[in-house]
Order: C-alpha cells, then structure tokens, then sequence
C-alpha cells in the first residue's frame, strides 16, 4: 500500500472523489439528522459510495466524518461518541479502499466546527485544538492514511486543527478553504493570504473546495499556485452554481463543466483535483478520463454566478459550428 507522498511522487495529477452529501440524500438522509450516524447504522451503504467513487476512478476517498467535532456532534447528543463515529467513518473507507485492486487513499474528513474563535465567538483557539485532536485520535484509530480538513473560512482554525491533528497522531495533514466572493472567505482570505500560512504549517497539500461557483474556487486556486513553492495545491470546486428547482437544491455544472475545469486547473499546476457538493460518480468518472487524456472537454468557460451552465454549453457549440465552417 502507497502512501500518501508516495502516491503523489507516483503519478501527475491525483483524481480526489465527488461530494458525500449528494450521495448521503440521495439514499434517503433526512435534512437535519446527522450523516455521521450512517457509518454505524447503515454501513453497507457508506462503504458502497466510497466504491463508486473508487470504479469512477478517485485515487483518494474522503470519509464521511466532515460533521465530527464535538461541536457539531453535541447538536445531535452524540458528543460522547467522537471518537467512535470517526472511528468508523474512517474503517468504511478503509474497507473500499482495500478492496481495490489498485492504491487508494482514505483521507479523514474535518470540517469547521462552527462556531467562531475569540474574540467574534466564544471558542478558544485551546477548545478547538482539542476538537479536532479528539476528532483526529478517531480517523487514526479508523485506518485514515491522511487528515484532510476542509472547507475553512478562518486561518487561525486551520492552524488549530493542524496542531489538534498534530498531538494526536503522526499522519500526513492536508487543509483546503472555501472562497466564497470577491476571491476570499467567509473570513476574508485570500488565495494569497492562505499560501502563505498554510505553507508556513509545513503542509502535505493545501488548497481550496466548496466555495460559491467554479470560477473564485479556480480564482482563488491559481493564487494559490503561485505561493505554493513545492507543496502539492488541492481543488475541490462545487459542481457548478447551486439552483433551486422544485423546492430541491441542484447544481447546474455537468460533467463536460467539471471535465472542463479539472482539464485548466491540471494545466494551471493543481496536483489533486476533486468535486466538491453537486459532484456525482458520473462527474468523477468524466474527469478521470480528461485527466487521463482519454478526452477532450468543450471549451466551457468557469460558470460564475451571472452566468449559466447552459449559457457555457450552447457558446461551446457555437463555437465547434464556427470552428467546422472554417
């Protein structure tokens, strides 16, 4: 089994999976209840989108513990339970994962804790460090290869989840931010600002997921690029904008949109490349193949919040018509 660095040194580009939560609702989980309960009461299925993900051609899974700090946990009265539901998130992936019959790796999932530090919240950088410790000690004990926190606003919380991350094991650390306007957080950093403190953490990987469109998230990542000297630059963007439609909540990005930018951010330097909300096996499956060069995405330009998904198709085709005439 290749390690996480070994597995980097080994190929161009890694292929990360798509989003849990589109998986998760789309089998039935109730808005509100906690997915983390899934690793334990319904398992099989856990272990079966990790698989999909896996067959579509993901070199790295990502558990479904990104709700499993103490804080999250205690909405639902499961604080007393940490350490065994990231236990478990972590064992499912690692059964997808050695039933391959090629390298896959299992990076545990830590989100946000939601709640901000002192002085706009009431979290202690202290508190937190021991969040994500406790939340740690549990993916290690599970089998996760690597610790990927994702989807921060805040720089000193990242800073708090590496150094909880850190106490408790000795795996490799991984962090991504999510840049919402303006190419900046929630919390107002830059792509810049992030690669200059997240290099200075002595990272595995870092980058950017999630966010508000495909655009800031590439926006934000070639920043990144640019600070990042050698460390390996992650992107995990959402599949396109999020739509209401029927009351559901839909993104409008296809896969030739996700191919399209897996395509332009390998070309830009991005070494891990991924979907995040939105992104379905069929997603992962289309990328792989970009990236493999198996195909060649339409020139579709990031979609923005201004401009649609299909907008983006139907200029793509218009300019195949233009290219043909000549």
């Amino acid at each position: 089994m290749l390690s996480f660095d070994d597995l980097l040194q080994q190929r161009d580009v890694l292929l990360v999976d798509g989003a849990m939560g589109t998986e998760l609702f789309a089998r039935g989980l109730t808005a509100g209840d906690p997915p983390e309960m899934w690793n334990i009461d319904m398992p099989d299925d856990i272990t079966d989108i990790h698989k999909g993900y896996i067959k579509a051609g993901s070199d790295v899974i990502l558990t479904n513990s990104f709700g499993g700090t103490t804080y999250r946990m205690k909405l639902h009265k499961l604080e007393s339970r940490v350490i065994e539901l990231n236990a478990a998130a972590a064992q499912r992936g690692r059964d997808a994962a050695d039933s391959s019959d090629r390298d896959v790796i299992v990076a545990g999932s830590m989100g946000p804790t939601g709640e901000l530090l002192v002085p706009m919240g009431e979290m202690t950088f202290d508190d937190a460090v021991t969040a994500f410790a406790q939340q740690a000690e549990g993916l290690a004990q599970g089998g996760a290869d690597v610790l990927w926190i994702e989807t921060m606003s805040s720089l000193d919380e990242v800073a708090a989840a590496v150094e909880g991350a850190r106490s408790a094991c000795d795996l490799p650390i991984a962090a991504t931010m999510s840049y919402d306007t303006a190419g900046r957080t929630m919390m107002g950093v830059t792509g810049t600002d992030a690669a200059e403190a997240m290099g200075a953490l002595g990272l595995a990987a870092f980058g950017a997921n999630c966010g508000n469109n495909v655009a800031e998230t590439e926006a934000a990542v070639t920043e990144l690029i640019a600070g990042a000297g050698e460390t390996p630059v992650i992107t995990k963007a959402n599949a396109g904008v999020p739509e209401f439609k029927g009351g559901a909540l839909t993104y409008t990005g296809t896969p030739e949109v996700m191919g399209s930018h897996a395509l332009r951010m390998k070309q830009a330097g991005a070494k891990i490349i991924g979907g995040c909300c939105g992104t379905a096996t069929h997603h992962v499956a289309y990328m792989r193949a970009v990236l493999d060069g198996e195909i060649t995405p339409p020139d579709i330009a990031a979609p923005g919040p201004n401009r649609s998904t299909e907008t983006d198709q139907r200029d793509a085709r218009d300019r195949t018509r233009r290219r043909r005439r000549r």
